[in-house]
């Protein structure tokens, strides 16, 4: 059996690590910082490029600089054999074309492109080519979710070659695209793979991890035989490339790691409808004190962010005296801008604040539970101003927990859950919170 290549994921956000477990999340991509991912034991590791939170000339800049050194850090490790995925978003927002192509062009060529936007912890999967999500029960093709009308990733089309089509603006013709079917990947791939040339885009299904785990074999053994490819994914075919065995501590013990027998802090910035549901929920349990971010003060000229620091770092502080957890979320109205640029500039104004706070916590916490994928690669990269992290596993499915480094200055050894937006039921993060605070007095 010949060695497998390492998989090198560029994160769009930090929560693409969600089915996979003991690997490095790398927050900063400078060569030496990779060369510690490539010398890794794990056969895979993330680097967290938040690009879903910057505008597309900023996402391709960013893309362009990683693989830049990435290149140079290949070379130092001598590395060959290796797979790139591009991994983003199981409700087809991101930066797609826009970082495929900038990958293609600095580590290609490739034969083919892969898009895979099965996640079926998160209940998406791949049928005909269609990408669906399950909501209550119900499959929905995602054209017609929330997550088709993002104010900065709308697309209309679930059906993938369409979206190929629409997101390309037509350079790649929807009847161009190969079309992996279930029955095909079912069969088997291999020979196909094999024919494929000059970077041609190829779409695929998903209905069971086995699905996934099946195709992944047939790329590994078409990649050992001098086939080069890429990917644009959710999670699921990551779990299914790099074959781990079980998470060493079980999600539901996984209080095992809260060192400090103290509360912890919940912060939440995500907005979606999901995040809304779980956050109304979570405010009714026991022990959690919830601390509303009026972010519309942002708006105000004057020096609104420090004075509202000020009053939510002394809540958080309050209910941390008093045995509580702070949940520490944003006001939940959704504000409008005149265009994208200036929606995301906001944005980062109201990170900026809730990373403040995120500095400004309780060093005894017993943990850090950070709510969206945006605020978690935030919470990761500049609230805790990590350089690499540890993945721990995941505490409930598609949610991972990472743990900060023995020498980190504020907050050594903190477990840190990483809960993207749209994932889990109206009681996923009131599970979580339970699990990590089970052996509190």
């Amino acid at each position: 059996m010949t060695n497998k290549p390492k998989i090198i994921v560029l994160d769009d956000d930090p929560t693409g690590s969600q089915t996979v477990h003991g690997c490095l999340l790398l927050m900063q991509w400078d060569v030496d910082t990779l060369r510690l991912g490539l010398q890794d034991d794990s056969p895979i590791f993330f680097i967290l490029t938040n690009t879903r939170a910057l505008t597309p000339e900023k996402a391709a800049s960013v893309t362009k600089e990683v693989c830049h050194n990435l290149k140079l850090a290949l070379e130092a490790e001598k590395i060959e054999d290796f797979l790139v995925v591009s991994r983003s978003d199981s409700t087809l927002r991101g930066h797609y074309p826009v970082e495929t192509d900038v990958i293609a062009e600095e580590l290609g060529p490739f034969d083919a492109h892969f898009l895979i936007p099965a996640f079926f912890e998160g209940g998406r999967v791949t049928r005909d080519s269609v990408h669906y999500l399950t909501i209550d029960g119900v499959p929905v093709a995602v054209h017609e979710t929330e997550f088709a009308r993002d104010s900065v990733f709308s697309y209309n089309h679930s059906y993938l070659p369409k979206y190929v089509e629409e997101k390309t603006e037509g350079r790649i013709a929807a009847d161009t695209v190969e079309r992996f079917l279930l029955d095909d990947i079912r069969g088997g791939s291999l020979e196909r793979l094999i024919k494929l040339r000059g970077n041609q885009c190829g779409v695929v299904d998903g209905e069971t991890q086995a699905d996934l785990n099946q195709f992944a074999k047939d790329v590994l053994t078409a990649a050992s035989q001098g086939k080069r490819f890429l990917f644009r994914s959710a999670a699921s075919i990551l779990t299914a490339l790099a074959a781990l065995p079980p998470q060493p501590v079980s999600p539901e013990n996984m209080a095992e790691y809260v060192m400090t027998g103290k509360p912890g802090a919940i912060i939440v910035g995500s907005h979606v409808e999901k995040t809304t549901q779980q956050l109304a929920a979570l405010l009714q349990a026991e022990g959690i004190v919830g601390v509303e971010v009026d972010v519309a003060r942002l708006l105000n000229k004057g020096n609104q962010s420090a004075t509202l620091l000020t009053d939510i770092l002394k809540n958080v502080h309050e209910a941390h005296e008093a045995g509580n957890t702070p949940v520490v979320y944003t006001s939940r109205e959704e504000l409008t801008f005149e265009d994208v640029s200036t929606r995301l500039q906001f944005g980062a104004k109201v990170s900026d604040l809730l990373m403040d706070v995120v500095r400004g916590l309780p060093s005894d916490i017993g943990f850090l539970i950070s709510k969206g994928g945006i605020t978690s690669n935030d919470v990761l990269s500049n609230g805790l101003a990590l350089r690499a992290a540890r993945l721990l596993g995941q505490i409930l499915a598609g949610v991972s927990m990472v743990r900060t480094p023995e020498n980190h200055p504020q907050f050594p050894n903190l477990p840190v859950v990483l809960f993207p937006g749209n994932v889990g039921d109206r009681d996923a993060v009131f599970t979580v919170y339970e699990r990590l605070s089970k052996n509190l007095k």
